[in-house]
């Protein structure tokens, strides 16, 4: 059933964000400090393993450079159109809307945790990954997997940052719903090339919201998102005859 992995994603993210509400209460700052910043080692961790895989390629038994350059591209061009639109004002923007919705106005961790949650599972191989393996073959496995491990980690950003990484569930059933609904026509697209490319950058971009768990603001990442389109990109200039790739 196509959607199946997205929802049970959803639901995991509300679940295990309502368990991390519950912790909250009984937690001192300096357990929800402690919590956050190994939560941050944990994403630094994931996000450089995604990078390494890019950036290093095993040919012949021996350790070649991949795709640097590519990384590199990316994110100078994705940060300065970024930093044009200023998607992290935007990103701030549509969390202060969302906390007045709710009536929240009380709570000054609502848009630090919609934001640093919605872009920590919303970046990534297995949110673009699963909703198109989903749409083709119905197979939910990698969103499954997902969902659970999304479920543990909001466990950690709700008791720390409260209900607003609850609502990061939103960005996720959008975000997922609608690469599984156009998955069917973008999977000739997305080759092996056009995926890892899309990894590697995305969990460049997944490391710096680690460093933004340990150290807050250090990397307007929002204003980097752009850098996934440039691989895209990258792939349509390839299919130009006349081109030298």
């Amino acid at each position: 059933m196509s959607g199946l992995g997205t929802l049970v994603n959803v639901a995991a993210i509300i679940v295990g964000g309502l368990i991390g509400l519950f912790l909250k209460g009984g937690l001192k700052e300096r357990f929800r400090k402690i919590l956050m910043e190994a939560c941050g080692l944990a994403v630094i961790f994931i996000g450089a393993a995604g990078a390494f895989e890019m950036i290093f390629t095993i040919e012949d038994n021996k350790i070649k450079a991949g795709s640097t350059m590519l990384i590199v591209i990316s994110l100078v061009i994705g940060g300065l159109i970024g930093e044009l639109i200023n998607i992290e004002k935007g990103l701030d923007t549509a969390g202060e809307k969302l906390k007045k919705l709710v009536r929240a106005d009380g709570d000054n961790k609502f848009v630090d945790g919609f934001v640093t949650a919605s872009l920590v599972f919303c970046v990534g191989a297995m949110a673009i990954c699963g909703p198109i393996d989903e749409a083709l073959t119905g197979d939910s496995t990698t969103l499954f997997i997902k969902a659970i491990l999304d479920g543990v980690m909001v466990i950690v950003f709700a008791s720390v940052y409260g209900v607003g990484a609850i609502f990061s569930a939103l960005a996720v059933g959008v975000y997922q719903g609608l690469i599984t609904v156009f998955g069917v026509f973008i999977a000739d697209f997305m080759n092996d090339a056009l995926i890892l490319n899309l990894s590697g950058v995305g969990s460049v971009l997944i490391f710096a919201v680690g460093l933004n768990l340990i150290r807050p603001k250090t990397i307007k990442v929002g204003n980097l998102l752009p850098a996934l389109l440039i691989p895209v990109f990258y792939e349509l200039l390839k299919l130009v005859p006349f081109l030298p790739f």
